[in-house]
């Protein structure tokens, strides 16, 4: 085990190489854990196309899922951001693709939320509204909001988002704000809070985008 710079650490585990932070304040909540291995003596079959392991056809461990496979249903390696992984990594057909899809937001999407937004905000019930400047910290963990004023808001705390669209854009789909409900550190009472996309139109509209993104990634993650 070694250190690096900015707090993380190189470890080895049985699925490979994985760059994880040493303290967990710094842990993505976009992360996942790495799955339990079915145990070898359990697997005598190929968990998809049922071929039956032998001295010549060897069993493999998915690293996204931890179910047994053959060379064949298993042969692909690709990039696992989500397990910090530093190199590619086996996966199954089914997790290949699931893992294909995300790098699109690990390597555009997630750039886009660490730069920031530009939007008109509104907490609660109230009437009076703030320009702010809306982006993902860099530990993933938080949205800060910076106008005239400050806060924050923790994606663990988030219940509920739904992105706003324009109905008068074609075929009314260009995202144009965002509603979230929140519980604040401290309380059990939800929160609602408002984006309006201000000046940088779209800029705010790639933010939005990127968002949405980041939510289906979060609540998938909670699934059980």
């Amino acid at each position: 085990m070694s250190s690096v710079p900015d707090g993380k650490k190189l470890i080895r585990s049985p699925s490979g190489l994985r760059m994880v932070p040493e303290n967990g304040a710094f842990h993505s909540p976009f992360s996942l854990d790495e799955p339990r291995w079915v145990p070898d003596r359990e697997c005598s079959r190929c968990m998809q196309c049922d071929t039956k392991f032998d001295f010549i056809r060897r069993k493999h461990h998915c690293r996204r899922c931890g179910r047994c496979f053959c060379d064949k249903c298993c042969s692909k390696k690709l990039p696992l951001p989500r397990m910090c992984f530093v190199d590619p990594v086996r996966q199954c057909s089914d997790c290949g693709l699931v893992s294909q899809r995300e790098l699109d937001f690990y390597d555009k999407q997630l750039k886009v939320l660490l730069g920031g937004g530009t939007f008109v905000v509104t907490l609660g019930a109230a009437e009076k509204n703030e320009t702010m400047t809306c982006r993902l910290s860099n530990n993933h963990r938080y949205l800060f909001l910076d106008g005239e004023s400050h806060f924050e808001v923790e994606l663990s705390r988030v219940s509920s988002l739904q992105i706003l669209t324009d109905p008068n854009s074609p075929g009314g789909s260009r995202a144009n704000g965002m509603l979230l409900q929140y519980k604040p550190m401290g309380s059990q009472d939800s929160e609602q809070l408002r984006l309006e996309t201000a000046q940088d139109h779209k800029g705010a509209a790639l933010w939005l985008t990127a968002m949405h993104k980041a939510a289906k990634l979060l609540y998938e993650s909670r699934d059980p």
